[in-house]
């Protein structure tokens, strides 16, 4: 009987670990997202709307799944960009915040 090559295995143990891994980004939610989802992007908006500096001509947009807030926009200032990150982070049910805000032309 043959023995398998040391890098047929390791392959095989890359492609094991990789495909395990993609299977945890799948939590018991699902695509859809958790129930509280929607009503955690509502508080992220209500709170912005409450901070004059975030206001237009800044452009925010807020999405969130299995409760990680993703906000994505535009702003001026990257002080503008921590305070956004913040107040998400303060919401109730948020587990994790993902930063993709970009500054405007203005602002960088």
């Amino acid at each position: 009987m043959r023995r398998p090559k040391p890098a047929y295995v390791a392959a095989l143990a890359i492609i094991l670990t990789g495909t395990l891994a993609a299977c945890t980004v799948y939590r018991k939610c699902g695509f859809a997202g958790c129930p509280g989802d929607a009503n955690i992007t509502a508080d992220v908006r209500a709170q912005f709307r409450s901070h004059p500096a975030l206001e237009p001509p800044n452009l925010l947009h807020v999405q969130t799944l299995d409760h990680v807030v993703y906000l994505s926009g535009q702003v001026d200032t990257e002080l503008e960009r921590s305070l956004a990150e913040s107040l998400a982070h303060d919401v109730a049910g948020v587990t994790r915040v993902v930063n993709s805000i970009n500054f405007s032309y203005e602002g960088r």
